[in-house]
Parts: structure tokens; C-alpha cells; sequence
């Protein structure tokens, strides 16, 4: 299949070498669509994806690993006579952290 659209009108021809596995996943997804695209376009529409896709970057990834298990520690140490309102607001607080050093938090900067 010939690249088609204008954006590929006299555009930049580029080599590429894949490694056998890789190769392997390109022509795996490649049998999985139903128009059968070259390897070509197959690596461009890869890419498209690949570019279009917002990704979590693996720092925000492992925040959010940290929050979870803070999260979970919280529950296990929280006092099982307190309402679930008061336990949820006691979490609050201590997610959240003392005042004083909120201010300094570079996550929590501008919100």
C-alpha cells in the first residue's frame, strides 16, 4: 500500500532495523488488522498511535504505587472505633501532610 495523505508528499525517507522480535510483534500486529497494511505503514500507523496515546510517565506511575501503598498502610493502623467519615478524614490529613511543609512539596506546587 502506497502512503497516502499529503503529509507524506516528499517526505523525509528514513532506514529502520529492527531486532527479530521486534520484527516479530510488527508482523503479529500486522496479521491481526483486517486490511493486512505493509510493514511500512504498519510502523507508521504504530507510531500514530504510539504518538496520539497520552502515556503516564513512569515517575507518575510510581507516585501513584507510593499513594496506593500509603493509602493501605493508613487503613491497616486506623482506629476501627472511628466512624468512616472521621477514618477518611484523618487519612486526609496525613496524605496530605503538615502544613508547614506543604508549601515546599514539589508535587504539590501551584495547586
Amino acid at each position: 500500500m502506497l502512503y497516502e495523505g499529503s503529509e507524506g508528499k516528499g517526505a523525509p525517507q528514513i532506514g529502520l532495523r529492527l531486532p527479530p522480535a521486534e520484527l516479530a510483534a510488527v508482523d503479529s500486529w500486522i496479521a491481526k488488522q483486517e486490511d493486512k497494511p505493509s510493514r511500512p505503514e504498519a510502523i507508521r500507523r504504530l507510531l500514530a498511535l504510539t504518538l496520539s496515546t497520552e502515556v503516564r510517565s513512569k515517575t507518575e506511575s510510581q507516585r501513584q504505587h507510593a499513594r496506593d501503598m500509603a493509602g493501605e498502610a493508613i487503613d491497616k493502623m486506623a482506629d476501627k472505633a472511628a466512624s468512616s467519615d472521621e477514618r477518611a478524614s484523618r487519612k486526609r490529613r496525613l496524605v496530605k501532610g503538615p502544613e508547614e511543609f506543604q508549601k515546599v512539596r514539589r508535587d504539590r506546587n501551584g495547586k
